[in-house]
């Protein structure tokens, strides 16, 4: 577990604990459009996917037209209009601090569109930690592998060397269709028995757990 030269991490549920305002602000931008509320539930299960796919895939029968209402309301109940506090996970900072003092190179690779994670990377101050990121919308959505090969083909990292971090079922089939090996955290939206499918090498609880592991 030591010996990666890469760990790439998914953002949402995993570095920062915004699944909260990610669900309430989806709600509220359905009420503004006129569509149904989705669950509680529904919404956590589409997180992680661009936010294209994330609409479509929770709203079956939307048309194209309210896809691009939803587009403009939720981003706009996401930054100005949903007060849900988005802290990072305890012991995130540390957990890049001390990786980044390793000398472990770090990256990104999430659901969030790049407006979006350039504002949450400089309001929680950790941009400085990732070597580079990759987004939704500047390639196609996970658990497609291609934001994955598209980090290891620019650092120059082969898949053995490197090891993907998330919280959905769509971050850790992303590693399986990239062969990189993952490790899944319970503490953002899929549980224990849910990210095992995907053949992750271990599952933790927290970011101490995985301190433990990945530098011991």
């Amino acid at each position: 577990m030591q010996n990666y030269k890469l760990v790439i991490f998914d953002w949402d549920g995993t570095l920062m604990d915004s699944v909260d305002r990610i669900v309430s602000s989806m709600q509220t931008a359905a009420k503004m459009v006129g569509l149904a509320s989705p669950r509680d539930h529904d919404v956590k299960q589409i997180i992680g996917l661009n936010l294209t796919t994330a609409i479509e895939t929770l709203f079956t029968s939307i048309t194209a037209e309210q896809v691009e209402a939803m587009l403009v309301q939720y981003k706009y109940e996401y930054v100005n209009g949903d007060n849900t506090p988005t802290p990072l996970f305890a012991n995130a900072t540390n957990l890049l601090t001390q990786l980044k003092q390793n000398n472990k190179l770090l990256a990104v690779a999430t659901g969030k569109g790049r407006k979006g994670l350039d504002r949450v990377l400089k309001v929680s101050e950790t941009s400085a930690f990732f070597t580079t990121t990759r987004c939704a919308g500047e390639m196609p959505s996970k658990p497609d592998p291609t934001m994955l090969h598209s980090i290891l083909e620019e650092l120059k990292i082969a898949p053995h060397e490197a090891i993907m971090i998330g919280d959905t079922s769509h971050d850790l089939k992303m590693a399986q269709n990239a062969g990189i090996d993952s490790i899944g955290v319970t503490f953002g939206v899929h549980d224990r028995d849910v990210l095992n499918q995907y053949k992750p090498k271990i599952v933790v609880d927290s970011l101490a757990e995985l301190h433990q592991l990945l530098l011991g």
